[in-house]
């Protein structure tokens, strides 16, 4: 008897990987916005038209930051900031991540978080990566909110880049990770909104540690060429 006598159904299609939702109605939230990181990512967002709130532990300084980027970016505290976001970007100092994600644990549950923080360390020698206790500051992201959906990305962006408006695309890829594809869709959108980005999925969150890691060899490839290098998948 063949597959199609026993009255089973056809096995549907496979997903397109770049069949990608319509994020432009989605605000977006930058924790850590005041930041250089945070400063060139809600820039980029905004120009490109997607509705950007501004979030720093002091409020007035948020405004004053909003109000220098323009493109209707409006700032506030960390916690009104992502009560009003759709989607949130952690790009705080790796020294105070897991404070600042604690202390927004009830605000930001529901939401969909991106994590872009890189945890490094510094010395004589440059930078060289950490490897925090839960195996990345995604999986410590994810640790501490629990009701929350975390992704990971944005790891390996120029801030000089995203914040030079002279600037009109950012030749890039962005690696996402995530658990479920519905999320890593969304952020890869998100990042296909900015000139010249791609969102790429690079899988789970437990491979965030050598993602957010990559960013100490791009540290030292930019010390060493005066450059400020990115990523490109090639084959894809």
């Amino acid at each position: 008897m063949t597959t199609q006598d026993s009255g089973s159904a056809p096995k549907p299609p496979a997903k397109d990987p770049w069949d990608l939702p319509d994020v432009s109605a989605l605000s977006v939230g930058v924790l850590g916005g005041t930041g250089p990181q945070g400063r060139g990512l809600a820039y980029r967002l905004a120009r490109a038209g997607q509705r950007v709130n501004l979030g720093s532990r002091d409020a007035g300084r948020a405004a004053e930051a909003a109000a220098e980027l323009g493109h209707g970016v409006e700032g506030t505290d960390n916690a009104e900031c992502a009560r009003r976001s759709d989607i949130v970007i952690v790009a705080v100092p790796w020294d105070g991540h897991a404070k600042t994600l604690e202390s927004l644990r009830e605000e930001l549950a529901g939401k969909l978080v991106i994590d872009c923080v890189n945890p490094l360390g510094f010395d004589k020698k440059g930078a060289y990566a950490l490897k925090p206790e839960e195996g990345s500051a995604a999986e410590q992201a994810a640790a501490l909110l629990p009701d929350s959906r975390v992704t990971a990305a944005f790891h390996h962006l120029s801030a000089v880049l995203l914040q030079d408006e002279s600037i009109e695309e950012i030749d890039t890829d962005v690696l996402v990770l995530g658990e479920a594809r519905a999320d890593t869709d969304i952020v890869q959108a998100l990042a296909g909104r900015i000139p010249g980005m791609r969102g790429i999925f690079a899988g789970r969150l437990r491979n965030a540690h050598q993602v957010e890691s990559l960013v100490a060899n791009l540290i030292s490839v930019n010390r060493r060429y005066k450059a400020h290098a990115g990523l490109r998948t090639t084959d894809v």
